[in-house]
């Protein structure tokens, strides 16, 4: 077993995860694509997704079943796969050759350093592997491969992770790019030693390769092919499964299920499927408590980059995806590696690509609350995002002047927005009331849950504040175009949108202090904005 041939590494990595305790099995991933092998002569597959979505499990899993190994009680005996008719013919049956194409070798600066450790190490096992071959280190690694096959009719199954790592080191060249697409291509393009090619990147290869040097893998992503689409991130159904696991073995368990939905659902595939970031699932359950897992590794900075070209008219659309609303666009894939993210469709469809925004039915949005907590930070912390900044920052005076129930100060900070000359403020509906007044409340999400067109009483309200603190109170805010605050506050009345914090009948009350009634009306003739506040 070398570095790269037969190398332990993913079949160890792969059985650590499946003994954990929040392991889910996607291995029915491997019995399609053998049956696409099989059935299609199709033997290059490349899986794009954003990063933490899966990637390198799959990858360990499928190097693992390939791959041989000495196990007595093997990982796969009781897993889904065992149950395919092609298990047993193709279990541990091949050499694999295995490359995490993010690791560099010490104190790597320059592009031949970079490959030179991949090229040479394959030589150097094939010779460990195969030492009657008698195989030529100074000869290429694809000819070394070529003559093993020759020779001994040897296939081999690549599986390559982080395919696009290297595109983002501050030492690679243009120049130096071509050199690795080369390099791929003479690797694996066309060549009678590929028994499978799996390949997991966050960007696809199109992006990078105008011309023809690798395109004969066939590419899955996660926005515009349906075809595996559920056998990365989690569905519905598994962390139904994942949460019945914590609920057994946490004690003081604190998250509920409702918990996991809110903050790491909402991602969409072409199939129409809904996924779940799988990291901070696991992570989320592994310490007992919600928070920013997956966004954790990159600060606002990183939603930034993609709109910093394009300002002017971006921040409408933030305003509006903030309050929950989508944006339409026409999803654009080569954008996502472009220098120079000038248009909406480009800059969207980079975000949609590295899992900043989901995409469904020709429609961008925010798919959760940790992705929105990040979106919320950029607004709060950037100036040059102008009015939208500035309201953001006002949001904190806009909830003490509604706990305080001092309409004045509403209704000035309501005016403001106003007159900035943005056309969401123009209110030709309450979807744009409703996306100013998200808006001017934008830190109230420190201290509450906000809902919008929540199911209340007997009618749906507009915004409701679930108090995350305790002695804070709770809100129901009701908007109204053309109307008055009052008529506002008798509809909460009327509805009965206050049952909302009881709970279902049985169950503990979410809330059991002040509520707080807030009626806001814009009146489109005198452009002014009243305000209203009343204890239930």
């Amino acid at each position: 077993m070398g570095l790269f041939i037969n190398s332990i590494a993913p079949y160890e990595g792969y059985k650590e995860i499946s003994r954990s305790r929040f392991f889910v099995d996607k291995s029915s991933l491997i019995d399609e694509i053998i049956s696409t092998v099989r059935m299609d002569g199709q033997r290059y597959f490349c899986f794009t997704r954003p990063r933490r979505f899966g990637k390198s499990v799959m990858a360990n899993m499928v190097g693992a079943f390939f791959g041989r190994t000495t196990d007595e009680k093997d990982i796969f005996d009781d897993l889904e796969i065992a149950k395919s008719d092609y298990c047993r013919k193709y279990l541990h049956n091949y050499d694999v050759i295995y490359i995490d194409f993010s690791r560099l070798p010490e104190n790597c600066n320059s592009f031949g350093a970079y490959i030179n450790r991949i090229s040479d190490g394959i030589k150097e096992d094939l010779a460990g592997e195969y030492p009657g071959l008698n195989l030529n280190m100074g000869r290429s690694v694809w000819d070394n491969l070529q003559t093993v096959f020759e020779q001994n009719r040897t296939r081999f199954v690549f599986v390559m992770d982080e395919w696009d790592a290297i595109f983002h080191k501050s030492f690679i060249s243009e120049a130096d790019k071509k050199r690795y697409l080369d390099f791929l291509r003479d690797l694996l393009k066309g060549q009678g030693y590929i028994e499978l090619a799996y390949m997991t990147g966050v960007l696809p290869i199109a992006k990078y390769s105008s011309g023809s040097e690798i395109n004969m893998f066939k590419e899955y992503d996660m926005s515009t092919k349906e075809k595996f689409s559920e056998y990365f991130g989690f569905l519905d159904s598994e962390v139904d499964q994942l949460f019945v696991v914590y609920q057994q073995t946490t004690a003081n368990a604190k998250i509920t299920r409702e918990d996991l939905a809110e903050w790491y659902d909402g991602y969409h595939t072409a199939a129409g499927v809904r996924m779940y970031n799988p990291r901070s699932i696991i992570c989320s359950l592994t310490d007992n408590q919600i928070s920013n897992y997956w966004t954790s590794s990159g600060p606002y900075d990183e939603i930034f980059y993609y709109i910093r070209n394009n300002i002017e008219e971006i921040r409408d659309d933030l305003a509006m995806m903030v309050s929950g609303e989508r944006i339409e666009i026409k999803l654009q894939g080569y954008a996502a590696t472009s220098t120079e993210l000038n248009t909406k469709n480009q800059i969207y469809s980079a975000m949609v690509v590295y899992g900043l925004l989901t995409y469904e039915d020709g429609e961008v949005f925010i798919p959760n609350r940790e992705l929105m907590d990040k979106f919320d930070e950029l607004l709060l912390s950037n100036d040059s995002l102008g009015y939208v900044h500035n309201l953001a920052k006002e949001s904190e005076r806009m909830l003490k002047a509604t706990l305080a129930g001092d309409t004045a100060v509403m209704a000035e900070i309501l005016k403001l927005a106003h007159d900035t000359e943005s056309p969401i403020f123009s209110y030709n509906s309450e979807i744009e009331l409703s996306a100013v007044v998200n808006l001017v409340y934008l830190a109230a999400r420190d201290k509450y849950r906000v809902e919008r067109e929540d199911k209340a009483g007997e009618g749906y309200v507009d915004f409701i504040f679930y108090p995350e603190r305790k002695r804070t109170d709770a809100l129901i805010l009701e908007l109204k175009v053309d109307g008055t605050p009052e008529d506002a506050i008798a509809q909460i009345k009327k509805k009965n949108y206050a049952l909302r914090f009881q709970g279902k009948i049985g169950e503990k009350p979410k809330y059991t202090g002040r509520i707080l009634a807030v009626g806001i009306s814009y009146d489109r003739k005198t452009k002014e904005h009243f305000c209203k506040t009343e204890v239930l």
